[in-house]
């Protein structure tokens, strides 16, 4: 299959209700609204680094009824919230609000990249986003640094637990 055939929407991928399930959640709603004028994309700061990442066409592909292309692709991930685009908006809608309901959708289906789930396992492991190297431990003790903080993982596992985080990160994905 080439690149132009894999880009082709086939109408078997087309849902008709996927926008207004998204416009009916909380930061969603405002959806409909955007007209595909470019500004959220033209400002976006990580859209300027990168050549896959377009707000705009996340937008779009929700507004069309995308669902499986907007939920398993890993440029939903890209966003930074900064709320540049949201700010940006001559219609007012709440960009980084809708890719965050996007995101929401997204882990609840597994479709997580596997980064994000090796830095949550890290997080209920030890507390810490990122394991710290025994190198960086032993430097802090030779400059008599205190010792960082111990983090505090049970309780994070529980909270996580509790909002149903942890078991959308142990999904493989389907």
């Amino acid at each position: 299959m080439t690149e132009k055939e894999k880009e082709r929407i086939k109408a078997s991928e087309i849902d008709p209700k996927f926008k207004y399930e998204i416009a009916k959640m909380h930061g969603g709603e405002k959806l409909m609204r955007c007209f595909q004028c470019g500004t959220c994309t033209s400002d976006c700061p990580v859209a300027r680094f990168s050549e896959t990442y377009r707000p705009r066409q996340i937008i779009r592909m929700t507004q069309l009824g995308l669902r499986d292309r907007v939920l398993n692709s890993d440029t939903l991930w890209l966003c930074a919230a900064c709320f540049t685009c949201t700010d940006r908006c001559p219609q007012d809608v709440e960009v980084a609000s809708v890719i965050r309901v996007l995101r929401n959708l997204a882990a609840e289906k597994g479709c997580i990249p596997q980064v994000f789930r090796e830095q949550a396992a890290s997080i209920l492991e030890s507390g810490y986003a990122y394991k710290i190297p025994d190198l960086r431990i032993k430097k802090r003790e030779s400059l008599r640094l205190p010792p960082l903080p111990r983090g505090n993982p049970e309780s994070i596992r529980k909270t996580l637990c509790n909002v149903g985080f942890v078991k959308h990160i142990e999904k493989k994905g389907e």
